[in-house]
């Protein structure tokens, strides 16, 4: 019988990370700085595992390249979608990624990274590097080997509910008591820019990668707002973020028994808040904040019935 896939994540220890992924989610962490919790993974640095029914103990990559049936028989050679939870318990690194045509032709065929985020929390009076000032290729270059940052980068204040789309190429980063949800390609590519001269525990400074980082950064930054619309349904409020070549993004405000029908569509989903039940042909399966499925192609209606939010996506 078919079924909704339950994931168990993978937890990745992170210099900025903290305990915020055990406080606010109830995960048991194995790292004091538990940055990133790889939440729908099949990338090979980290893939999640199918919890429950016949493909229980099965990794996401292997099910991807045994079971095409469960996703449409995509085209992909990758699951194209990684879903991750980041506590940025202090500042990250300023960093920017390669699109698809650069990471394939340097970085051994691996995807680009166009990602995006929901901000679950943050500290009061947060904001976050996105984009930067410089007008030209050579100017980018100078303001970076002088170490001009306060004029290069570009400082957003964010709350809590606020959605960014991040395209490869942009300059950006998380600030302090930042709780996010990462919705990107499934790529582990990252060019740091600038780590704030930090040292690691062996009281080395982490590598930069400037040659890549100003080769892909797109200059002038890109201003890339989200125009988000809302569709009411009986009981729930689906809110689409984005959609783009890469993925589609929306939140599911579910206060009741709500409907759904996806036929040609498989969806990675992720409890951001609540509680609720997921039913499908008379099985029921518990949701809590932290739970997170993917709905298999071919799956059809199901239910959700709880007060809970999800963020759900699909490529």
């Amino acid at each position: 019988m078919m079924e909704p896939l339950f994931l168990k994540p993978v937890f990745k220890e992170r210099i900025w990370g903290g305990k915020a992924l055990k406080n606010e989610f109830g995960y048991s962490i194995p790292f004091d700085k538990t940055g990133e919790c790889w939440a729908i993974s099949a990338h090979p640095n980290g893939p999640s595992i199918v919890e429950n029914g016949p493909f229980a103990g099965v990794a996401m990559d292997t099910l991807w390249k045994e079971h095409p049936e469960l996703f449409g028989n995509p085209k992909e050679e990758v699951f194209p979608l990684l879903t991750k939870i980041l506590d940025a318990n202090m500042d990250l690194s300023v960093q920017v990624h390669p699109d698809d045509a650069y990471a394939e032709a340097n970085e051994n065929g691996e995807l680009g990274k166009t990602e995006c985020w929901y901000i679950i929390d943050c500290k009061e009076d947060a904001d976050m590097i996105f984009g930067h000032n410089a007008k030209t290729k050579e100017e980018l270059i100078q303001q970076i080997n002088e170490g001009n940052w306060n004029d290069l980068l570009r400082r957003v204040k964010i709350k809590a509910g606020d959605f960014f789309y991040v395209p490869s190429g942009t300059i950006h980063a998380l600030c302090e008591g930042t709780l996010v949800l990462e919705t990107q390609q499934s790529s582990d590519t990252t060019y740091r820019v600038y780590d704030y001269d930090r040292k690691d525990d062996q009281g080395n400074l982490r590598d930069l990668h400037l040659d890549k980082a100003i080769e892909v950064t797109t200059v002038q930054h890109q201003v890339t707002g989200s125009q988000p619309s809302i569709e009411v349904k009986e009981n729930v409020q689906i809110t689409r973020f984005v959609e783009s070549d890469f993925f589609s993004v929306y939140k599911w405000d579910v206060r009741g028994l709500s409907s759904f029908s996806y036929k040609d569509q498989y969806l990675l989903c992720s409890v951001i808040k609540g509680e609720g039940t997921l039913s499908y042909q008379g099985e029921r399966y518990s949701l809590r904040k932290g739970t997170h499925f993917i709905i298999p192609v071919g799956l059809g209606e199901f239910s959700v019935d709880g007060d809970c939010e999800l963020i759900v996506s699909h490529p």
